[in-house]
């Protein structure tokens, strides 16, 4: 027991070098009772592959739910574990305590109904919420009955209803008593105020102390001063102690209420307490979520094989607006990792990052990288980092760092992640830097994985030299003087000691002097290592020109694509708009020729009467001019363009004209009026064309043999045929309207004085559109319905002026 205490000891000493201990905070701010926060608090990395993609995968379900349907909500819950023992031992729980039950029994309802909300949509998290046990007879049956901690509701029982409303009756009949004891003259003179109050649960009256005997009663209190004693009149005495018993019968059975209840909650106290868990744990997983969301975090692919590739990972405890995100992997190709490079340069931030980050998923929270990202499960994690030198131990710091790689070396296997951090510091640098050579062989040879930082050359070296250790370096700017906080893997870091220190201002004859002291070997290398900079300095130029024409060359191409999909799109609407106007066409043909082929029906029907060759002739004409506008309408041209044109003259009333962007022949009505719009009749439509849009039309005109109207000689009312009837059924009403305007024009020429529309009953619209012309008709006197024998209301007869 003792050994595995220590062990726990050991690994809890390595997780707080590594700063978990500060996420696992983190991590408790996001649980919703201080229970979760307990959990939080106590997370442990999981070694098991199988457990941490489990617990992996649970946080990234809730952290899809979240983004989906939102966070469900956990507030209020509380441990009523302790109250639940009390009540299946028999025993009665307080108001206060109850409450708190049916609290947790709303909250385990409240995420049972979530979940439901986010049917269709299966995660790994289903089988504890389907575990939950809501007990919506038990919460409700304790809130029904108890209003708060103190209060208890009448509706508890008939029995406290009873006694309550006794109770009232009681008080109301002593107030009433001692009302009128304050309000007698008699009285008032010795009552220090005229008002009831209570004393000790019973009603009393404040007399004044000097005239105490005046006033028959119990005292049951005096004031601070003395100047009043509160005394219960002896008239209402046997009511205050009626009232009093009634309270006590109110308290047996608030009390009896309580046990009942409690009794209940006992005998579901063990669903309750499962269902509490439960919530416990899904509370820490959605915990787990909500800071995946606070860090921008993501997943990684988990496996135990020991590689690591973080891509633009950060470490989650600086700041966002100052951490630098850094690239870092080990494991592929190399089982060491040796990052040299100047102080204050990011390679201790590099070894918390990769260690911390480790951990966090080996504990299910996501990690602050980017996609893509893989981390492995470790049995052990184990770091040396920082300063641990114990003052009570009297121990140096290399004492203190050796201490700990000791404990590191008998604990580490080929299941460990091993993190050291300036290994071999503090003592001589030669055998400081050969101790720590034998350290990482040792370590290599138990098969470790290992991430060191340095500043001995011989490291970086020893790097170079054998396969499967692989140097690092954290970029440090000489101009600046300032480190970009960049991880290179693959190139060995420069101390950069006499950069910094003739940037600083030291004397060059120093500085110069000091090359001079630094061994040939040690020269060379730093000259190769310099060589090696500028190259991958320069590689990397080259690769940025390269990204940017790539970024540029994808920017165009997207561009590209989105201009091809929005000419597809405007192409695919004009078609449509084509379609709609096509079929609008249609529509109006069908209509077109249901009507002619009804008028001709009625023609055919009336070949027998005396005008049936007047009325052919007049079809003809009728027919010959809606033919021609079906024709045009079904077979729709793009206006012409207007050419250049000059009228030879200006127009008169008569002329006839060609409407140019139509290609249509009409004849002048009326002159151009402010804005140069000229009235032409084109056919049955009359319209108002711009000047410019007019040719004078100079073809020799043919005799109309067809129209009457249009012969040289007008006919004389005599020789003109009488009609007195028009029928509008089955037109619309637009065409109606000018059909009915024609009629009229002709019946004033030939004298007519009344008129019968024919516009049948249907719907009523065209008989509305019929009257509302009549109404505005300069010739129309006055229009009624049809009577019997004359159509009803299918028919308007109107009266002209």
């Amino acid at each position: 027991m003792s050994n595995q205490l220590e062990h726990q000891i050991s690994l809890n000493r390595h997780h707080r070098a590594l700063e978990l201990d500060k996420v696992l905070h983190m991590l408790s701010k996001e649980a919703p009772c201080e229970d979760c926060a307990m959990l939080a608090e106590a997370l442990i990395p999981s070694t098991d592959l199988g457990e941490a993609r489990l617990l992996l995968q649970e946080t990234s379900d809730a952290h899809m739910l979240i983004g989906r349907f939102g966070s469900p909500s956990f507030g209020g819950m509380k441990n009523v574990n302790g109250s639940l023992a009390r009540a299946e031992a028999g025993g009665a729980l307080s108001m206060r305590e109850l409450l708190d039950i049916a609290e947790d029994l709303r909250v385990i309802r409240s995420l049972t109904e979530w979940r439901e909300r986010c049917a269709g949509i299966e995660t790994c998290l289903d089988d504890r919420f389907n575990a939950l046990f809501p007990n919506k007879y038990l919460e409700s049956r304790i809130t029904s009955c108890i209003l708060s901690a103190d209060e208890m509701a009448d509706t508890a029982s008939p029995a406290l209803h009873d006694i309550r409303r006794k109770i009232r009756a009681a008080s109301s009949k002593v107030r009433e008593q001692l009302d009128k004891m304050i309000r007698s003259p008699a009285y008032q003179r010795y009552l220090q105020d005229p008002i009831v109050t209570i004393r000790g649960d019973r009603f009393v009256v404040p007399v004044k102390a000097e005239h105490r005997g005046e006033v028959p009663g119990l005292v049951h209190d005096t004031s601070s001063s003395g100047a009043t004693v509160f005394v219960e009149p002896i008239s209402v005495v046997e009511a205050n102690n009626q009232v009093r018993m009634l309270k006590s019968r109110e308290d047996a059975e608030i009390e009896r209420i309580l046990f009942e209840l409690s009794s209940e909650a006992g005998s579901f106290g063990q669903s309750i307490r499962r269902s509490y868990a439960i919530a416990m744990d899904l509370g820490l997983v959605f915990a787990k979520a909500r800071l995946g969301y606070k860090m921008k975090a993501g997943i990684p692919l988990l496996s135990d094989d020991g590689v690591i590739d973080l891509k633009r990972a950060r470490h989650p405890l600086i700041p966002a607006d100052h951490v630098v995100p850094i690239d870092v992997h080990l494991g592929n190709g190399f089982d060491t990792l040796v990052i040299t490079g100047p102080n204050t340069g990011g390679k201790t931030v590099t070894l918390k990052t990769v260690g911390l980050l480790t951990l966090m998923a080996m504990c299910g929270l996501m990690i602050p990288v980017a996609d893509g990202s893989r981390v492995s499960v470790f049995g052990h994690v184990l770091a040396d980092i920082g300063d641990e030198q114990s003052i009570e131990q009297s121990l140096s710091t290399f004492s203190a760092h050796m201490t700990n790689i000791i404990r590191i070396v008998d604990e580490a296997d080929p299941h460990s992640l091993v993190l050291l951090d300036e290994l071999g510091a503090g003592t001589d640098p030669i055998e400081g830097a050969a101790l720590a050579m034998a350290i990482l062989e040792h370590l290599r040879e138990k098969g470790a994985h290992i991430a060191a930082t340095t500043h001995y050359a011989e490291l970086k070296e020893y790097a170079l030299q054998t396969n499967g250790v692989e140097n690092g370096s954290c970029e440090f700017d000489v101009k600046t003087l300032r480190p970009t906080y960049r991880l290179l893997i693959g190139v060995p870091g420069r101390s950069n000691a006499f950069a910094i220190s003739e940037r600083l201002g030291m004397p060059e004859s120093i500085v110069g002097r000091a090359r001079t002291m630094v061994s040939g070997d040690s020269t060379r290398f730093e000259d190769v290592v310099q060589k090696l900079e500028q190259s991958r300095q320069a590689m990397e130029e080259r690769q940025k020109e390269a990204e940017a024409l790539r970024i540029a060359a994808e920017r165009a191409a997207k561009e590209a694509n989105e201009r091809l999909e929005r000419v597809q799109r405007e192409r695919d609407r004009e078609i449509e708009r084509a379609r709609e106007k096509a079929r609008a066409i249609v529509g109006q043909a069908r209509r077109q020729s249901e009507l002619l082929l009804s008028e001709l029906e009625d023609i055919r029907r009336q070949k027998d009467g005396e005008d049936f060759h007047q009325k052919l002739k007049e079809a003809k004409s009728s027919v010959g001019g809606k033919l021609r506008a079906m024709e045009e309408a079904a077979d729709p041209v793009q206006r012409r363009k207007n050419e250049p044109y000059e009228l030879p003259r200006a127009l008169k009333i008569g002329d006839a004209v060609i409407i140019a962007d139509l290609g249509t022949k009409g004849q002048v009505i009326s002159l151009p009026d402010s804005k140069g719009n000229v009235g032409v009749q084109a056919g049955m439509m009359k319209t108002r064309v711009p000047l410019k849009n007019l040719r004078l039309d100079t073809s020799p005109k043919k005799p109309n043999r067809s129209n009457t109207r249009r012969v040289s000689k007008a006919p004389s009312r005599a020789e003109a045929k009488v009609t007195t009837e028009i029928d509008l059924r089955g037109m619309a009403s637009d065409e109606a309207i000018l059909e009915l305007d024609r009629f009229i024009d002709e019946a004033v020429l030939t004298g007519i004085d009344q008129l019968t529309i024919v516009h049948g009953k249907g719907t009523g619209v065209l008989r509305a559109a019929v009257q509302k012309y009549l109404k505005g008709h300069p010739s129309i006197k006055t229009f009624r319905l049809g009577v019997y024998g004359e159509g009803e209301d299918g028919v308007t007869i109107a009266e002209l002026k």
